[in-house]
């Protein structure tokens, strides 16, 4: 790819997922320009030759490719309304945060206002994924631009399922993923608790799950994490628990009854208000 005709791609929000979609696209031979509320977040990209912005508009000056990987709907409306200013008309915005149902339909119709040409691109995956390109990217947007787009969810991800034109429906199938997740990790927490209270070692659970039907990828990263009582944040408790309240919101205007997900929630509160917040949402094991 020549130099000069590479696309200038602006990411804002370079935390645990951006900063590492950002490396990778730079990685790729993306002229990558990064924008962070917290400024050392986006200058510590430098050594990987990504441009850390002041603004966003400086990220997104003369712009062709703009990715929102922001906490939710309106901090991600706030940004691009601060980068109006210096958009390009016709610009493509990818935005891959989760920000629930009300809030993609917000960011559509923001888009629609500055000229911008929408995709809703959730990702699935957490810190770690994102740190090795293995995200899934749940695409929806218009047909025509699919082709500039793809080189960029290529350089980040593993798979991208594309689920039409209409924006949102990545949106609502992450929603769906993340109460699936969500239970996953509840019941482990509450399973290992469950043990040591009645006065089984933990890791005979984990023995005996290993290996069988019961058993994934997952469980055996969360598990570990609880019985190393290592809680370094791969997603935190602060975002689980943001995401946990959209799960439960979308289900309440979709009229479907989510038990698990409701109690879930609960579990994340009780967490935050425990201090946990910037721990992984394995601390639900702490709740």
């Amino acid at each position: 790819m020549n130099i000069a005709t590479r696309p200038i791609v602006a990411v804002l929000g370079t935390g645990l997922i951006g900063a590492p979609i950002a490396r990778n696209l730079a990685a790729r031979g993306f002229r990558v320009r990064a924008w962070n509320r917290t400024a050392a977040k986006a200058q510590a990209l430098a050594a990987a030759g990504i441009q850390a912005c002041d603004s966003p508009a400086d990220a997104v000056r003369d712009c062709d490719i703009i990715l929102t990987v922001l906490k939710d709907g309106p901090s991600t409306q706030a940004a691009i309304q601060a980068a109006t200013p210096a958009l390009n008309k016709g610009a493509i915005w990818l935005q891959l945060g989760t920000v629930g149902i009300e809030g993609i339909a917000t960011l559509e119709a923001l888009a629609e206002q500055l000229g911008l040409v929408f995709y809703d691109a959730p990702v699935q995956g957490s810190r770690q994924p994102a740190e090795l390109a293995q995200l899934v990217i749940l695409a929806s947007g218009p047909v025509v631009q699919q082709a500039l787009v793809q080189p960029i969810f290529d350089a980040i991800g593993k798979r991208t399922l594309w689920l039409g034109e209409q924006p949102g429906s990545g949106s609502r199938l992450k929603l769906a993923l993340n109460s699936w997740a969500f239970a996953l990790t509840h019941g482990l927490a509450e399973s290992l608790a469950l043990a040591r209270g009645l006065g089984i070692d933990p890791a005979l659970v984990v023995d005996v799950v290993t290996a069988g039907p019961m058993d994934s990828g997952y469980f055996q990263a969360k598990a570990a994490a609880i019985l190393a009582d290592n809680y370094s944040a791969s997603f935190s408790i602060a975002n689980a628990l943001k995401d946990a309240r959209l799960v439960v919101e979308a289900a309440a205007q979709a009229g479907v009854q989510v038990d698990a997900a409701q109690a879930g929630l609960h579990r994340f509160e009780r967490a935050l208000e425990a201090g946990h917040a910037d721990k992984d949402m394995a601390a639900s094991y702490l709740a």
